[in-house]
């Protein structure tokens, strides 16, 4: 009797200790399906949406991209955004979120150099080569990223600036939120000309020209891993990922320098 009755205690402290303990091994699998974020310059779209397939099909990780102006990405950083890397189109930024404790100092690294491009919409017949054409009557709107927060639209203001004519365009400029949406005001006409990054230029929509890099200041762009990411292993793998031979190639690809050369 005394053996059935510890039977029966062991047994129901068995179903109560089974009920009470939490499905750890479950919470650990779900965490691994999370996706990885990474906030990534608009110049990067193309680039960084090959990368992203390639980064799954070596790791099994799921990646998100939130593309957008390097100032406004590192200021949804600075307010507490679930961003897990951050790569940015001048190091300028990755440095300040670093010097704020915001970015692990040995994961920034230099991944690419930028250009940029005078564009023409063809559907306008904009025919420009020089950004001195930008003057011609006919172009009646210039497209320009925001220089206020997007390094694109810095390095295109600069550009204007060594050839002096950004007095002259000012009531032309028609300004982007990125150099996404710049490249898209001339896709569509809605904008004749402009000046965007090479990396996403190679659109049917519009004809472009390389700008003497001597006219703006370098596009040194950098990456780093957001030092609250609860996914920073998988961070690492993808900021190796952009920095091996592999990832560089792909650089290339779309019109990047690669540092140092």
């Amino acid at each position: 009797m005394r053996w059935l009755t510890t039977a029966v205690l062991t047994a129901a402290l068995l179903v109560l200790t089974a009920c009470s303990t939490p499905p750890a091994a479950n919470h650990q699998g779900s965490s691994k399906t999370e996706p990885l974020t990474v906030a990534a310059a608009s110049d990067l779209q193309f680039a960084f949406t090959e990368m992203g397939k390639r980064f799954e099909e070596q790791t099994g990780q799921k990646v998100t991209f939130t593309f957008g102006s390097t100032g406004n990405l590192a200021k949804q950083i600075e307010n507490g955004a679930p961003i897990d890397l951050f790569a940015a189109a001048d190091v300028s930024f990755v440095d300040d979120l670093r010097e704020k404790g915001m970015v692990i100092p040995e994961t920034q690294q230099l991944y690419a150099v930028g250009r940029v491009v005078i564009a023409g919409s063809k559907a306008a017949g904009a025919d420009v080569k020089r950004l001195e054409d930008l003057l011609d009557r006919k172009i009646k709107r210039v497209a320009i990223a925001n220089p206020d927060h997007a390094p694109y639209g810095l390095a295109a203001k600069q550009a204007l600036i060594s050839a002096g004519i950004w007095e002259q365009l000012q009531s032309k400029l028609v300004l982007g939120e990125n150099i996404r949406q710049t490249l898209q005001y001339i896709q569509t006409g809605n904008a004749e000309a402009g000046i965007i990054a090479l990396s996403i230029a190679g659109v049917p929509e519009i004809t472009y020209t390389l700008i003497d890099d001597k006219l703006h200041a370098p596009l040194n762009q950098a990456l780093g891993v957001v030092a609250r990411s609860p996914r920073e292993k998988a961070a690492r793998q993808f900021a190796a990922l952009v920095l091996s031979k592999e990832g560089q190639a792909i650089m290339q690809k779309y019109g990047f320098q690669l540092p140092g050369r």
